[in-house]
């Protein structure tokens, strides 16, 4: 049995078992640090934030140690050499003495003072003379927290057992060596699915605002992240927040700003009812005869959301709605937050974390039962992690589905079939307490462009590998509003459909051009038709959450960068993006700005009102607050 313990292998995993005690212990004392701003942890909490912390420890682990489990499981016979196994012991000792010990105590205090961990901001900026000098001080300031760090880093100096060594069990070489081949490449791949965050391949590489998916409190998520997965995951683009500052702190708010004060009357009041936004996976406006007509003049097919279609001529429209970026993961913040993303998708910067408060977070401090339907697995996509920090109280999944239906429905790709989840989704619908607000992103539409073998005959084939899958999308909904349209809550419910992008398959010539390739589909139904006709002017998906508040009536002041479509009048009609440059497409003109621009001289310009959007919202992302001061 001892020389099991010591074979490379077991040895390795001892020695990794050991860096995630040193990091638990870590968080621990960053906890008593900083319990007050943090808060008391529940009970019922600490099961969520034992698993968060256990997934982030993996990928620090891997990120600092990722060369000495690779190093130390090498089928070579000089693995076994004493100068060898002293150069594994010296990596080991002075890599994880630095970023795993002190870079994890050192955040204990620098988040007292910053509210934040320690990213590559503190790397790349921390070129000051006195930067030695600082440090020292704060050592001498805080020296039980330094006597500390000596305590963990001996127990990595000790625990490492330097003088046991490696024992060889396989007196065969080419089997020895065969065989650890084997261990090592096995390793490999779960350090590489470790560092990712999962193995699935609609697992997203893990970021910083994946914590939220174990604690919807910003706080404690940052006591679920751990070093050096922060510094590390921020060192490709760091966190550094840099931008023109066109305009001073007094002048910005007059020329823009995202704080809402909401009319004494809205023209439609529907407080108290139920609200499902569905986000449709690639649905282009040019998918649908209704918004584009003059695409199938002459076309066997009148379009590929009939379905939709109808609804659309009973509800609401907008039907010159543009997408806010070309990504999924930039979709969701703007239609929930009513916060963009420009250079780098708002959910994978750090500073997502701060304070704010979104659609979901709203409603749910007026009484909603806050769901998120989505049906990839729990966690992928980054979708789940923003909906938690988002507001959103219950996350429902593949894994709920299958627990209830079973696995003959997951698609082969990315998840549940869609015309399955929705059925499933309108079951959870119809068991949820009155009022709710829910948020139902589709899948199937979607690369591979597949669909069930059952419809497969059945759709029309269309111009372009997505629209037998749009065609499908259609179908699905079609199905879902025949099942439960009978339902009391159905009746009681606004609906929302908003794409969030434009699909990568293109139809019309025009749509692969900018600002038709930003082009999607959005509108609002209701069953009762409280909500009817057509908006002409140019929308855009910011505008959700401000015109879904005024539909409900909130009077309370909010915090988001679009406008209420039926109330704000005076804030600016237009869709802003970016794509190398900051754009704005307004009802008459596109605009088109560099950072290097200089600032509007012309008093109340669209690209005025462009410069003091973009300085408005690196502000508040530099100061990690999005709430109304």
């Amino acid at each position: 049995m001892i020389r099991w313990l010591h074979t490379p292998l077991l040895l390795t995993l001892r020695r990794i078992v050991l860096l995630y005690g040193v990091l638990m212990l870590c968080r621990i004392v960053f906890y008593l640090y900083n319990a007050e701003l943090l808060g008391t942890i529940a009970i019922d909490e600490w099961w969520g934030l034992l698993c968060g912390a256990l997934k982030f420890d993996t990928v620090s682990v891997v990120y600092a140690d990722g060369i000495f489990i690779l190093l130390t499981l090498l089928p070579f016979p000089f693995v076994e050499r004493r100068w060898y196994q002293q150069l594994l012991y010296g990596y080991y000792v002075v890599v994880n003495a630095l970023l795993v010990v002190c870079v994890n105590l050192a955040d204990a205090i620098y988040f007292h003072y910053t509210q934040k961990r320690f990213t590559a901001d503190e790397i790349f900026f921390a070129d000051n003379d006195n930067s030695l000098q600082l440090v020292g001080k704060f050592l001498v300031e805080n020296w039980p927290l330094a006597l500390v760090g000596v305590v963990f880093i001996a127990l990595l100096v000790v625990g490492y057992g330097r003088l046991q060594k490696p024992e060889t069990l396989i007196s065969r070489s080419w089997l020895r060596y065969t065989l650890r081949t084997v261990i090592l490449v096995l390793v490999i791949g779960l350090c590489v699915g470790g560092m990712r965050g999962g193995f699935t391949r609609a697992t997203r590489p893990i970021t910083l605002s994946n914590a939220t998916l174990y604690t919807p409190d910003s706080g404690k998520a940052n006591l679920i992240l751990s070093n050096p997965f922060c510094i590390l995951r921020t060192a490709d683009s760091s966190s550094k927040i840099r931008y023109t500052k066109y305009f001073s702190d007094e002048e910005l708010p007059s020329l823009f700003s995202p704080v809402h004060h909401p009319a004494d009357s809205v023209k439609t009041d529907l407080k108290g009812r139920n609200v499902v936004i569905f986000i449709l996976e690639s649905m282009s406006a040019e998918h649908s005869a209704y918004l584009h007509p003059e695409l199938y003049v002459n076309s066997s097919e009148k379009g590929f959301t009939p379905f939709l279609d109808s609804l659309m001529r009973e509800g609401l429209t907008f039907r010159r709605m543009y997408a806010n970026g070309t990504r999924s993961i930039q979709a969701m913040p703007s239609i929930l937050g009513s916060i963009p993303s420009f250079k780098t998708p708002f959910v994978l910067m750090p500073q997502s974390l701060g304070k704010s408060r979104q659609l979901p977070a709203i409603l749910r401090d007026k009484g909603y039962a806050t769901t998120f339907f989505c049906g990839s697995e729990r966690g992928s996509m980054g979708f789940g992690a923003y909906a938690r920090s988002a507001g959103v109280d219950r996350l429902v999944s593949r894994e709920d589905y299958e627990t209830r239906h079973g696995t003959a429905d997951f698609d082969g790709y990315w998840g549940i079939w869609d015309d399955k989840f929705l059925q499933f989704a309108g079951e959870e619908f119809s068991e949820l307490p009155q009022p709710f607000f829910a948020t139902l992103f589709t899948l199937s539409s979607h690369h591979p462009f597949v669909v069930p073998e059952e419809y497969a005959d059945s759709l029309p084939a269309g111009y372009t590998k997505i629209h037998k899958g749009i065609a499908y999308e259609d179908m699905a909904f079609r199905q879902f509003f025949a099942r439960y349209g009978g339902e009391d809550w159905f009746h009681r419910t606004i609906f929302v459909f908003v794409a969030d992008h434009v699909s990568s398959e293109k139809f019309a010539p025009e749509t692969s051009e900018y600002p038709h390739n930003m082009h999607i589909m959005g509108f609002i139904y209701t069953p009762d038709n409280a909500l009817q006709g057509d908006i002409e002017e140019i929308t855009q998906q910011l505008d959700i959450m401000p015109t879904l508040l005024g539909l409900l009536g909130n009077d309370a002041p909010y915090f988001a960068f679009g406008r209420d479509v039926l109330n704000e009048p005076q804030r600016p009609v237009w869709s802003v993006s970016y794509d190398g440059a900051f754009r704005a497409i307004t009802n008459k003109e596109l605009i088109r700005l560099n950072e290097t621009d200089s600032t509007d001289t012309i008093a109340g310009s669209v690209r005025q009102q462009l410069q003091a959007l973009v300085q408005s919202y690196y502000t508040h992302v530099e100061r990690k607050n999005y709430v109304v001061p």
